[in-house]
């Protein structure tokens, strides 16, 4: 994604291969582990609970010093991948499902829950936005377009405090929401209702344009935040008909009745 004018063909090119070459080099960067910036990963998860727009400005320096949004240092991916395993390891523990089991959780939180499910919704927003949000400037003479990389950068983001809500918390409230009367039922179907809320609003921070000039050629952005209403009206009819969503994704994952 290039926003400044040019007509050289060379640096045409050389953006290019730059683009394509964004996630490879996120994946060669793996094997360097002394030279991942954890530090900076962990500041990132701090923020993106207390304040999640000052991460998000940060990114227009990285867009200036690195020429693309999207991060280059894969620090944050491990991190989360890390702390995903932990978790899988003390609910295979609490449900008792032996060494096998635990892996098998492992995997299916890190490979199923955050990168394949994350990249059918980062292909998703990156769609929507570059086809239906993206609006071209006067000043630019090349195409501007949110890369897939950055799209996927977003849902990592969102995607930790989502974790935290519901990896962590509900793991140690776990006896209370299961309880089988009204207020527990509620109070667990609003624990993932402010979970995905949570991870739609951080989608719409990525894209929206207002944030010191993060991606200043989408506009609309606030669409993203719809599918709030219908969680919300999901969150009703869950609790009318007294289905808890606790007990029944538990039931899923670890076959707890």
């Amino acid at each position: 994604m290039e926003l400044l004018p040019t007509n050289n063909n060379n640096s045409d090119g050389t953006r290019r291969f730059k683009r394509a070459s964004s996630i490879p080099l996120i994946l060669t960067r793996l094997v360097r582990f002394p030279q991942l910036d954890f530090e900076f990963a962990l500041w990132q998860m701090a923020y993106l609970v207390i304040a999640p727009r000052r991460v998000y400005r940060n990114i227009y320096y990285h867009k200036q010093t690195k020429n693309q949004w999207a991060r280059d240092d894969p620090a944050f991916l491990v991190l989360l991948a890390s702390l995903l395993c932990v978790s899988a390891l003390a609910w295979g523990v609490v449900f008792g499902l032996g060494m096998v089991g635990i892996l098998r959780a492992m995997l299916f939180m890190v490979v199923v829950d955050f990168v394949l499910v994350g990249s059918l919704v980062a292909t998703l927003t990156w769609f929507i936005t570059n086809r239906f949000l993206c609006q071209q400037g006067k000043m630019m003479t090349q195409d501007s377009q949110v890369e897939w990389a950055y799209a996927f950068d977003i849902h990592c983001n969102s995607f930790f405090p989502l974790f935290l809500i519901l990896y962590i918390v509900q793991f140690f409230f776990l006896p209370v929401l299961i309880k089988s009367n009204l207020v527990c039922l509620v109070a667990a179907n609003i624990l993932y209702l402010v979970s995905v809320a949570w991870y739609c609003y951080g989608t719409f921070l990525g894209f929206n344009g207002k944030i010191r000039k993060i991606l200043p050629f989408l506009v609309h952005t606030e669409l993203l935040l719809y599918p709030i209403i219908g969680f919300v009206v999901g969150f009703v009819l869950l609790s009318v008909f007294r289905v808890n969503l606790c007990e029944n994704v538990i039931g899923f994952y670890f076959g707890w009745s």
